[in-house]
């Protein structure tokens, strides 16, 4: 399930949505990128900010996938890049990490005060998920604009899903996020010589190590560990009011389904959790149903958006 979505042929062509290229600054020297489609009639129209995972970017099959499918029932879709992603190196002279939710606070403050958009959902799926929850827990009641929060296989607790990722059982994901996260590197590396020593950087051998050496210490962190547990949502996820949908599956490789059964969760008022027995990591490939097509998470999205779940 983790693997097949990705491989398959589809049609994520964004053909028909209007598309507007739109800078965000979230603090100085730091700009997101995202690609904003906007209804005829922007301002009467509910948005979606969507927010991607570790290693992905915009351009996403399940970014593309959820944006057509949000767009076609009427809302405005902002696809966002998460610093230094989506050939964004440039407008940041930082990493992304998995505790930045207030980049999406700034940016659902922007939509909501420079926009005059007043029906916002936040969308993330994985570390993206974390990010969304995270934001909302943080704003509370003090943002009104906030309509809903939908979180697919969110990392709530970054030291349980580290610890599964760098399982041997999951060799085969671990070593390709970790070659990304080296290569990406090296490219904001170039840009800003001298800022981050390089030459331990081929002997780590770990998601946990890398983010101790230079995730961490970029994002303002005492060491991984310090990093791992301030940046997951778990800790703000009982101070979230607005309805918030996450979707998880019980056989996701990397993120413990154990992370969803605390009553936090189970007892919140405004969390519903859908958790099917298979979904892998944010695959979830299901037998087309009847007007639907195989992506369930983001067909179950799409029924959260329009109120039908």
């Amino acid at each position: 399930m983790t693997v097949l979505p990705r491989y398959l042929p589809r049609d994520t062509a964004l053909v028909g949505l209007p598309q507007e290229s739109r800078l965000f600054s979230v603090e100085p020297h730091t700009q997101l990128q995202g690609f904003c489609h906007w209804q005829n009639d922007r301002k009467a129209s509910p948005t979606a900010v969507l927010v991607h995972g570790l290693e992905g970017s915009s351009e996403s099959q399940y970014m593309r996938g959820i944006a057509v499918k949000a767009y076609r029932a009427g809302f405005n879709v902002v696809r966002m890049n998460q610093r230094t992603c989506g050939g964004t190196e440039h407008l940041t002279p930082t990493l992304y990490n998995s505790g930045l939710s207030e980049d999406y606070r700034t940016i659902l403050n922007e939509l909501a005060h420079r926009d005059g958009l007043n029906r916002i959902w936040l969308i993330g799926y994985s570390m993206g998920g974390n990010l969304v929850l995270k934001a909302g827990g943080e704003l509370g009641k003090t943002q009104p604009a906030l309509a809903g929060i939908a979180a697919v296989c969110p990392n709530i607790n970054p030291t349980i899903c580290a610890r599964a990722l760098e399982e041997p059982r999951n060799f085969i994901y671990h070593r390709h996020f970790l070659t990304r996260l080296k290569s990406r590197l090296r490219k904001k590396a170039a840009l800003l010589p001298g800022k981050w020593d390089l030459s331990h950087l081929d002997r780590i051998a770990t998601i946990s190590a890398f983010d101790d050496r230079y995730t961490a210490h970029d994002g303002g962190y005492r060491d991984g560990a310090d990093y791992y547990n301030r940046a997951g949502a778990r800790h703000v996820l009982d101070a979230i009011v607005a309805p918030t949908l996450i979707i998880t599956a019980q056989d996701d490789p990397f993120i413990p389904y154990s992370m969803f059964t605390v009553p936090t969760i189970q007892r919140h008022p405004h969390i519903r959790l859908l958790a099917p027995r298979y979904g892998g990591h944010c695959g979830f490939f299901h037998r087309d149903r009847i007007g639907e097509d195989p992506y369930w998470a983001e067909n179950r999205i799409v029924d959260f958006l329009l109120g039908r779940l």
